[in-house]
């Protein structure tokens, strides 16, 4: 068990360092800056990554969500689920901490939103609660079938990394600009520990509807999609 919530731990904070710290250290850069396509990549380049380097030790979860989803689908073990989820809170914190140290070492510093999850005043595109509370909830759905499909027996062995990184890549491009993409609560945490923004008030929204989303996913791929 110490193996896997290891894994999952490194997993989780190569996603948050990797994605968040690309939209806190390089999206806004004038000029240069990589902007939203290059977050959306940096997130699936984090996921495609740490499920080949760990995927096979932990199963490659990195997210609450995804865990509940597997747990709902069969395919993790429920008694497994709080380990799983303290160990990504914890590893996300720890990522957004880093972040923090590396990002007020530049004169004139300010942590802003710094990558935080939001809507109405904290949404990129000023999208209101219900647009943000569908995204998430739709998204986190895709997410978990893509998962479950490409992870099934049926699928080409091996691709299943790829997969779920250019899914969660086309996540970020749609969401970006309504929440800042969560579709992981322990992302969503993290960062919005760090955020001087009222980014904590809302983080409620980022737990309940990534869980739902995946639960939506999880029971969607068994009772309509799965033929193992």
């Amino acid at each position: 068990m110490l193996k896997k919530l290891s894994a999952e731990f490194f997993g989780t904070f190569w996603l948050v360092f990797g994605g968040c710290g690309s939209a806190v250290l390089a999206a806004g850069i004038p000029d240069v800056g990589i902007g939203y396509l290059g977050v959306a990549l940096a997130f699936g380049l984090t996921v495609i990554t740490m499920a080949f380097a760990v995927g096979g030790i932990s199963g490659g979860h990195f997210n609450p969500a995804v865990s509940l989803g597997l747990a709902i689908a069969g395919r993790f073990e429920p008694r497994n689920l709080v380990p799983y989820w303290i160990v990504q809170v914890a590893a996300a914190i720890i990522a957004a901490a880093v972040i923090y140290v590396i990002a007020s070492g530049k004169a004139g510093f300010v942590a802003g939103g710094f990558a935080s999850n939001g809507f109405g005043e904290l949404s990129p595109g000023g999208y209101e609660l219900m647009a943000a509370l569908v995204t998430e909830i739709v998204l986190t759905a895709f997410f978990l079938i893509i998962i479950l499909g490409s992870t099934s027996s049926l699928a080409p062995a091996g691709f299943a990394p790829i997969a779920i990184g250019l899914g969660l890549t086309l996540i970020h491009l749609v969401s970006i600009p309504v929440t800042n993409t969560s579709v992981n609560p322990a992302r969503s945490t993290g960062v919005a520990l760090f955020a001087d923004t009222a980014a904590l008030g809302q983080l409620w929204l980022f737990w309940i509807a990534p869980l739902i989303g995946a639960a939506a996913g999880a029971f969607i791929w068994k009772g309509l999609l799965d033929k193992e």
